[in-house]
């Protein structure tokens, strides 16, 4: 293995959903909730209207059809600590989730799954750190 793996990847309905989202609202981002209000749900929102930290952590987009944007997925800076070691896995579910998130009206939620990294992955993954907020600004 010569190339770091993806450190967020989504099922088909998630992409669906996403897909669904932004030909309504336009561009989307995600940010993966570190326990508050909803526990640890990604929470979905327009791009803007959430405010991304310096410290928070950009760990992968999500690739949508042209024309349509690609979905960036945040986390904060110490939950990524906890969870480098982990892919993402955004999903999707039946029932209410967040009153915040966009697909709250849908009758599904988003979830995330998670797989650990192998040792050879994680390797790879350390060469190359992903960006934080500061570095968009």
């Amino acid at each position: 293995m010569s190339e770091a793996p993806d450190r967020v990847t989504a099922t088909e309905s998630a992409v669906d959903l996403l897909t669904k989202l932004t030909e309504l609202n336009g561009g989307l981002m995600i940010h993966q909730s570190g326990g508050c209000c909803d526990g640890s749900a990604p929470m979905c929102y327009p791009v803007g209207e959430y405010r991304i930290g310096q410290r928070d952590v950009l760990v992968g987009t999500i690739e949508l059809a042209d024309p349509l944007p690609a979905v960036h997925i945040w986390i904060n800076g110490d939950q990524f600590e906890l969870w480098k070691h982990t892919q993402l896995i955004l999903d999707v579910v039946k029932g209410r989730g967040a009153g915040f998130s966009l697909e709250a009206p849908e009758g599904v939620r988003f979830l995330s799954r998670s797989r650990a990294f192998s040792d050879d992955e994680n390797t790879l993954l350390a060469a190359s750190p992903p960006k934080v907020g500061a570095d968009f600004e």
